[in-house]
Formats: structure tokens, sequence, C-alpha cells
């Protein structure tokens, strides 16, 4: 199995696309104003957006991974996205930085090496 895609809730799907497109993502579907869904500007992974009326907090937070994290952060930045978290070396060996969509959706950036599926307490 392989995972295919995370779909997101988004109150305001054209908004929310406006977003994502400005982060660097592709739009590959577009049916607005319930759907759209985009690739990734690396690797094979995809990601949704569905209309939905008032998204709740779900606890739910989508990582995407940045070779660069540091750089791709300030270019953001630089661009108005505004960052709950700035980047931060975590205890789990991750570089994480952190913001919210349109809908509220917490994102991670971050950048983890080896680390992200071989961290040192790996299970044998």
């Amino acid at each position: 199995m392989n995972l295919n895609q995370v779909t997101l809730p988004a109150s305001d799907v054209a908004r929310s696309i406006a977003f994502f497109e400005a982060m660097g993502f592709r739009l590959i579907v577009d049916a607005r104003p319930r759907y759209a869904r985009f690739e990734c500007p690396t690797g094979d992974a995809t990601f949704s957006l569905h209309q939905a009326a008032a998204p709740a907090e779900s606890g739910v937070v989508v990582y995407f991974e940045c070779e660069q994290l540091d750089e791709q952060v300030a270019q953001l930045a630089a661009q108005g996205f505004a960052f709950d978290q700035a980047p931060t070396t975590e205890s789990w060996l991750w570089r994480e930085a952190r913001l919210r969509d349109p809908s509220g959706n917490v994102i991670c950036l971050f950048h983890a090496g080896t680390n992200r599926k071989n961290p040192p307490w790996r299970v044998p």
C-alpha cells in the first residue's frame, strides 16, 4: 500500500487554491467551488481540498517536507505568509515550521532527512 492523498476541508475553495498555488503546489483538478487537487512540487504525492461549511479543528497536521526548509520559509514569509512557528529543531530530530491555510488547517513544513523514516529509536 501507498498513501495516495489527504483531503483537507476548505470553507472557501477558491481562496485555498490561491493559498496553495502561492506556496508552489500545482493545481491538477479544478472543480470549483467544491473541490481541487494539487501535486506537490517534488515527488509523487497529491492532496485535495473539499468544500466544507465550517471546518472544525480536527487536530490533523499535514506535513510537507522541504529540503531547504529555512530558505523556503523565508521565501514564503517574504511573500506575506504568516507562520505560527518559525523553523525550530524539535527533540524528535525534525526541523519544523507551522502555519495555517485559509480554513485553519495546520500545515507543517519540515526537514527530517534520514530521521524521517529511520530515527535512532526506530523499531527493529
